[in-house]
C-alpha cells in the first residue's frame, strides 16, 4: 500500500512538471545567431511582467529577474556537452519619491549595463528581454552539429501549485553552418 502511493506522489509530479514545461514552451521565445564570428542569443519571457511584478515594484521592492543560459552539442547516445553558460541578472529598484526607476542588467555577476528611467515601458523590456547577447565565438562550434540554446528564466512571484518558485525553461535547437 505505502509503494503504490510512493508510485502516485511521483506521478502526480510528473505530470506537474510536464504542465510547467508545456506553459514555459509558451511563454519563453528563443532566438539564437551566428554574426560575426559569435553566438548571440536573445530572448524573451512574454508575460513576465504580470501584475503582481508592477505592483512589487510600485512598492519599491527590488525587483529580479535571472536568466540561466547555456549553449549545449547534441551528442547522440550520451550526455549533451555545455560548449558556453552565462547568467543574466536585471534588476528594477525603483524609488517613489522621483519616481524613478534604476534597472541594472549583470552578466556572470558583472555589471554590465545600467540606466534610470521614468518609463515603464523601459522597464517591462529591460526586464523580460535580452536582446543580441554574445554566448560564445564560432570557433568552439563544430561545423554541421545540432546545438542548443536552453534558457531557464526565474521570474519573481511565480509559484507552482505547491507554493515552491518555478523556473521558465525553453529550449531552441540550430545548426551550425560556417
Amino acid at each position: 500500500m505505502k509503494g503504490r502511493r510512493g508510485i502516485q506522489g511521483v506521478a502526480a509530479a510528473a505530470i506537474i512538471a510536464a504542465v510547467v514545461t508545456i506553459h514555459a514552451e509558451e511563454t519563453l521565445h528563443i532566438l539564437p545567431a551566428v554574426r560575426d564570428a559569435q553566438v548571440l542569443v536573445s530572448f524573451e519571457v512574454a508575460d513576465g511582467y504580470a501584475d503582481d511584478v508592477r505592483d512589487a515594484i510600485a512598492s519599491g521592492l527590488r525587483t529580479t529577474f535571472s536568466y540561466d543560459v547555456e549553449l549545449r552539442m547534441i551528442v547522440r547516445g550520451w550526455v549533451d556537452r555545455t560548449i558556453a553558460t552565462a547568467v543574466i541578472g536585471t534588476s528594477d529598484q525603483y524609488d517613489n519619491l522621483t519616481r524613478r526607476h534604476r534597472l541594472v542588467r549583470t552578466v556572470d555577476g558583472r555589471v554590465a549595463e545600467s540606466v534610470v528611467t521614468e518609463d515603464e515601458a523601459v522597464v517591462k523590456q529591460w526586464l523580460t528581454t535580452q536582446t543580441k547577447l554574445p554566448l560564445c565565438d564560432t570557433s568552439l562550434l563544430d561545423p554541421n552539429r545540432e546545438y542548443y540554446v536552453r534558457i531557464s528564466a526565474h521570474v519573481p512571484h511565480r509559484t507552482s501549485l505547491l507554493g515552491w518558485t518555478t523556473a521558465v525553461v525553453g529550449l531552441t535547437k540550430f545548426t551550425f553552418v560556417p
